[in-house]
């Protein structure tokens, strides 16, 4: 199965809402998803911010606050953990998901699972960016030999417990808190080949935005990306989190 992430053309500058007609009748295309790292830190603070009270406590499980979130950036662990992102056609980051990798503990009987958290930014919704950024993060997830993803949200938080009883996930409700559990397969030659070339893609598509807003600019370093020039490298600085 192929986990190339298409969908329809990215239309984010438009405020959010049911789909038009002419959306309902695009044609389908492919969104870019990108790898995140250390280095894209104020990006995604700048994201997180963006989200309304709602969309924030939604996200976090809580009201969080600018101190809060400035304080949740600087412990993720992009050693162990991975961040995807999402840019519109201003290379502004509209859905950002973080998938936090929990390694295996024999001693305990605990396999390996990792924990997924998506947030998208009120004008980029109804686009089904949210599942994009799931099946991007099932397939980076299970290419490390994870055998369970899983999603911790509030019960209320309807749209992320939807997203993964329609990927098949089993939830849980405890009161005010849900838990949806995800049996990943194991990963193949396609699933690992599907990674490369969508992160590839990815990454060249990033630098063609850049380009056709600063075509005088292409070969010269973006501050927030920390080096110049190459239009296909990889896009990976492993990422992290949770979002909803």
């Amino acid at each position: 199965m192929s986990y190339f992430p298409f969908h329809r053309p990215d239309r984010s500058d438009q405020p959010a809402g049911p789909p038009t007609s002419e959306q309902a009748h695009s044609p389908w295309s492919w969104v870019p998803i990108r790898s995140l790292g250390p280095r894209h830190r104020d990006r995604i603070v700048a994201h997180l911010l963006a989200l309304d009270e709602r969309s924030r406590y939604l996200r976090f499980g809580y009201p969080a606050q600018d101190a809060h979130i400035n304080r949740y950036v600087d412990t993720i662990d992009f050693e162990h953990d991975e961040v995807f992102g999402i840019f519109n056609r201003r290379l502004e980051l509209i859905g950002l998901a973080h998938l936090a990798h929990r390694q295996a503990d024999a001693l305990r009987g605990r396999a390996a699972a990792s924990e997924f958290g998506v947030s998208i930014l009120p004008k980029a919704r109804r686009r089904g960016f949210g599942r994009r950024l799931f099946d991007h993060a099932m397939l980076h997830a299970r290419n490390r030999g994870v055998e369970t993803i899983f999603i911790h949200a509030l019960s209320e938080n309807t749209a992320m417990l939807k997203l993964a009883r329609d990927a098949g996930a089993t939830v849980e409700r405890d009161g005010s808190e849900s838990e949806a559990w995800l049996k990943l397969p194991p990963d193949s030659f396609a699933s690992h080949l599907d990674e490369v070339l969508v992160d590839r893609a990815a990454e060249l598509d990033y630098r063609l935005k850049q380009h056709a807003r600063r075509p005088d600019r292409l070969a010269e370093p973006d501050p927030h990306e920390g080096g110049a020039g190459s239009v296909v490298g990889s896009a990976s600085e492993t990422p992290a989190a949770a979002d909803s």
